[in-house]
């Protein structure tokens, strides 16, 4: 129980860490380009095993190549959460997709899952620091509250938006500068 509360705990000092660096030092943040196809294989084979677990699918459905001028850490950041946001929420056998489209220098993304998503009431608040849908759940799934927020902040810094609303599943959509 004490590893395990160790482990919780740097998971959270690396969250606060993150959301401090993107609130008081953004010019800081080195920006070069990240291709976001790469990134995003690398999160799923990471993942493969808790995906196989849940019996989920990953659908990618992004371009061949898909460059983004940011910070990749911080992109990192973006998909990883809102992965294992789906993983860890959406429910077993269900299917997780990416869709990405151009429209002059922004990209579209929409992420999306087919689980038991949330209440519709609830969406305002999901990118809240420590908010929390279920406390008790997620607590056992390790999380700290502080992942979409990450994402949120995240986006903005790439000078994007970020939404997200509730169909079958939840879906995110949110746009990021080429």
């Amino acid at each position: 129980r004490c590893h395990a509360q160790a482990v919780r705990l740097t998971n959270l000092l690396q969250d606060i860490s993150t959301l401090n660096r993107i609130d008081h030092a953004p010019d800081l943040v080195e920006m070069y380009p990240v291709d976001i196809v790469e990134l995003v294989d690398e999160i799923v084979e990471e993942t493969s095993f808790a995906l196989e677990q849940r019996e989920m699918t990953f659908q990618n459905n992004l371009p061949k190549s898909l460059l983004i001028n940011g910070n990749a850490p911080l992109l990192y950041s973006i998909f990883r959460n809102l992965i294992d946001n789906a993983i860890n929420y959406a429910g077993n056998n269900t299917t997780i997709t990416l869709n990405a489209e151009h429209q002059q220098d922004v990209w579209n993304f929409h992420f999306y899952d087919n689980g038991v998503g949330i209440p519709p009431t609830k969406t305002e608040r999901i990118f809240e620091r420590f908010y929390r849908i279920d406390k008790g759940r997620s607590r056992l799934n390790g999380g700290t509250g502080l992942g979409l927020a990450i994402v949120k902040n995240a986006v903005y810094l790439h000078g994007g938006t970020i939404n997200a609303k509730v169909n079958e599943g939840l879906h995110f959509y949110f746009t990021l500068k080429e």
